[in-house]
């Protein structure tokens, strides 16, 4: 079972592809946000890594679920769940512009390559808790997947 990761040159150009090949009319199968409030949120994902953003401390029972659906994730090479919830700092239900967000979303691809590259990334996760770089290749890959599948990209 091959187990994707953004730090494999191969999907990290497969996710550049899909994502240029999103257009302003592409439609979501699923959930509320439209394609370019996802790719904000996309972006802000990116930006945990990247430490320019930090989300809020959990209590003890939602870190222990975050910590045993990472486990699920990497055991089962599960994909994530449609409407799953997210942190709301993570959530994007303001306009956005499709052309700015798209472009953005690529710079914050890159900028996150060369976080891994230069042995940048944190070792811990809020939710998901120790972190590897290994883990972070392997989920970020998996979140960018879900969302271009939510546009049939």
């Amino acid at each position: 079972m091959v187990k994707k990761s953004l730090h494999n040159p191969i999907y990290f150009e497969e996710i550049i592809r899909r994502i240029s090949n999103l257009s302003e009319n592409s439609s979501r199968k699923w959930g509320r946000m439209n394609v370019s409030q996802m790719m904000r949120h996309c972006s802000y994902v990116l930006n945990v890594p990247l430490k320019k953003i930090q989300l809020p401390p959990i209590n003890m029972a939602f870190r222990a679920i975050g910590i045993l659906t990472k486990k699920e994730i990497q055991i089962f090479n599960n994909g994530i769940p449609q409407n799953m919830p997210t942190f709301q700092k993570l959530i994007i239900n303001f306009d956005c512009d499709f052309v700015e967000e798209q472009q953005n979303l690529l710079k914050t691809l890159d900028e996150y390559r060369n976080a891994f590259e230069s042995g940048n990334l944190p070792d811990h996760h809020v939710l998901f808790g120790k972190m590897t770089e290994k883990d972070w290749g392997f989920l970020e890959y998996k979140h960018l997947n879900h969302h271009l599948k939510q546009f049939s990209v």
